[in-house]
């Protein structure tokens, strides 16, 4: 897409702090970071979300995030990582071009990347996976 700016970032019209770079993506340290070598994976070709991406490609962004986690790991001495994609406005998604974040995590570091549990009795369990599976 033209307008889209992750395409022209992946595609090196636009500069950014890269960190890894293979044919399919370009993995760029993300401008508003949650922690110290938050990278985002970012395809070369334009997918809006989830739902867009093909599986195959799918698949090299998750080989793409595990490789720049090592290297994070490595590199940084992270103690752990967390790999988020989001969806959608409603899951946080704010560019409209698939992106994986690599989130370095360090002891101590006060990040929240995790969701408040909530108490489903079980038969609102059983009813949810019912209406899922059918």
């Amino acid at each position: 897409m033209s307008d889209c700016i992750f395409c022209k970032i992946a595609n090196g019209e636009i500069p950014s702090n890269t960190i890894y770079e293979n044919e399919d993506f370009r993995v760029i340290l993300d401008n508003g970071p949650a922690t110290k070598g938050h990278a985002l994976v970012i395809p070369k070709k334009h997918y809006a979300d989830l739902f867009e991406i093909p599986d195959d490609v799918l698949a090299g962004a998750v080989q793409t995030g595990k490789i720049v986690a090592s290297m994070l790991k490595d590199k940084l001495g992270c103690d752990g990582v967390n790999l988020v994609q989001n969806n959608g406005a409603a899951a946080g998604q704010t560019v409209m071009h698939y992106h994986l974040h690599v989130i370095p995590r360090y002891e101590n570091d006060g990040q929240h990347i995790l969701w408040k549990p909530t108490s489903p009795s079980a038969e609102e369990l059983v009813e949810i996976k019912n209406t899922i599976i059918g």
